[in-house]
């Protein structure tokens, strides 16, 4: 039997970690969004398996093909709702790349610490085109979990966050969430607050990462020209979808064709459309992430006027983070050859 072209590498979380930290996540997903609207990136049809756990928690399998400049690939990114109960991460999964000539897998690497850092990069790259970092110097936090931490990472590596108010649902969650905090970043002040809308009426900038499925933030609790990063999705009522000055996603298809989610639901019942598509009493988006992020997008955001960010997430920065790492991994021979 001929040779395979290439072995199979598999790189474990801490492999995956001490590359990541090599990497600029902020301009590896800019690039991705660059590409996406050069057409040479992309994103192929997901696949969403959901079910409901013996112990009644939410649980969804999802897979996230894409291709990057070359680089081809997927993600399978795995959640349960009950996993924070039962001490484990509420996320886990997998990203595969494959040989571009051969489609043989040549990959396989931990995903989970992948999927949090492209989130973050996303939000932090898109709040970086309509706010200069360094001015953002307050930002609630909703939800106290990995992305939360994450995100506030990228942020106060930029320059940005000298205060924080966090809010979970868990008291000892936000207690744990603000100690740690205290210890990894102690610049930047923590405050814990019980009330969610103390958290984003007192910020200019609020970042929404909770497993909710209800919405619960309505437009009147956002600051004249505050910034509302949707990153969970569902914490936001219509009325700030519908009625923030500047509402933007990142892949308006995927974010139509999903009916779980709000801005999804909206556009099926013809109350949200696309991009440059009028429809009478529909909420037009202002753009998406990659006109943005190109500084196409002309219209002028004002001092007063609110923003709302909806990454729904998109497989290609997965895919393009990954790339990098597997690039540095085989230039430092890192991970584990497996056998096929």
């Amino acid at each position: 039997m001929q040779a395979l072209s290439r072995p199979l590498q598999y790189l474990d979380g801490a492999t995956v970690a001490s590359l990541c930290a090599r990497i600029d996540p902020l301009r590896a997903v800019t690039e991705a969004f660059l590409a996406v609207r050069a057409n040479r990136s992309g994103v192929a049809t997901e696949a969403a398996l959901r079910w409901t756990a013996p112990d009644g928690a939410a649980a969804r399998s999802l897979v996230l093909p894409a291709w990057h400049d070359g680089a081809y690939g997927c993600k399978i990114i795995n959640a349960s709702l009950g996993n924070v109960d039962r001490g484990l991460p509420r996320a886990a999964g997998l990203i595969l790349l494959y040989d571009a000539e051969t489609a043989e897998p040549v990959c396989i690497m931990e995903g989970a610490q992948i999927s949090a850092l492209r989130t973050a990069a996303v939000s932090v790259a898109a709040l970086r085109a309509v706010r200069p970092l360094p001015t953002v110097e307050r930002v609630a936090l909703l939800g106290c979990g990995v992305q939360a931490r994450t995100h506030l990472g990228l942020l106060a590596a930029h320059g940005a966050v000298k205060s924080v108010i966090v809010h979970d649902l868990s008291p000892a969650r936000c207690d744990a969430f603000a100690e740690e905090l205290r210890a990894s970043l102690p610049g930047i002040d923590v405050e814990i607050t019980a009330d969610p809308e103390a958290a984003v009426r007192s910020a200019p900038v609020t970042l929404a990462t909770t497993t909710t499925t209800t919405s619960y933030v309505p437009l009147a609790w956002l600051p004249e020209g505050s910034v509302f990063l949707n990153v969970s999705l569902d914490d936001a009522h219509e009325d700030v979808l519908l009625g923030a000055e500047h509402l933007f996603v990142d892949d308006w298809h995927l974010v139509s064709e999903d009916d779980t989610r709000l801005l999804g639901r909206l556009a099926r019942a013809g109350r949200a459309t696309a991009p440059g598509t009028e429809a009478p009493g529909a909420r037009q988006v202002d753009a998406d992430l990659a006109t943005l992020l190109s500084g196409a997008y002309t219209r002028p955001i004002t001092a007063t006027d609110r923003t709302v960010i909806n990454p729904f997430g998109m497989g290609v920065h997965d895919v393009a983070l990954a790339s990098h790492v597997y690039a540095l991994a085989r230039e430092e021979d890192a991970g584990l050859q497996l056998s096929r």
